[in-house]
């Protein structure tokens, strides 16, 4: 199934060895992302092959990278041994430091392997606005870009009930 939204990820700063984790997508050796949590909450279940990510380093307001989501692996109330099992399996792709691991040691799961990676050069200026999460959803880049942004309308990033 294909989605419509548009979605600006969250990079950490660090990662492996220091590295920052954005260098390693850019260089391919980091093709998915994960995020999670004790229980459902975005992007799990709301984000769809073949549509677009954005990556943000944390702190630099700069939307440097761009690519287009190939799978999506959702998983709730995993077990402890399942969490690690379906880390370990896609480590390859994740590509996580130890602390890492940890940090996503979560019930449920949310994996989205990307391709077609660019660079954004130059990079777009994002319009921060307040309580943003790490993950946010829109209807297009734009709409959190200076210049062109509109404020941020949480509905879409909230379960409907």
């Amino acid at each position: 199934m294909k989605g419509n939204m548009v979605h600006l990820v969250y990079c950490d700063h660090t990662g492996k060895k220091g590295e920052r984790v954005l260098d390693r997508i850019l260089a391919g050796t980091k093709t998915m992302v994960v995020r999670g949590a004790a229980g459902r909450k975005i992007p799990h279940s709301r984000v769809f092959e073949g549509e677009a990510l954005y990556f943000m380093e944390k702190g630099s307001a700069l939307i440097s990278a761009s690519a287009i989501v190939k799978s999506v692996q959702n998983y709730v109330k995993l077990t402890e041994d399942e969490i690690v099992k379906t880390l370990n399996d896609n480590q390859g792709k994740l590509n996580l430091s130890e602390k890492q691991k940890e940090r996503w040691h979560k019930k449920c799961l949310c994996l989205v392997e990307f391709e077609e990676v660019q660079n954004i050069e130059p990079p777009l200026a994002f319009d921060h606005q307040g309580n943003m999460d790490d993950w946010l959803m829109i209807d297009r880049i734009e709409d959190v870009v200076v210049g062109t942004s509109i404020p941020f309308n949480y509905e879409k990033s909230k379960f409907g009930k």
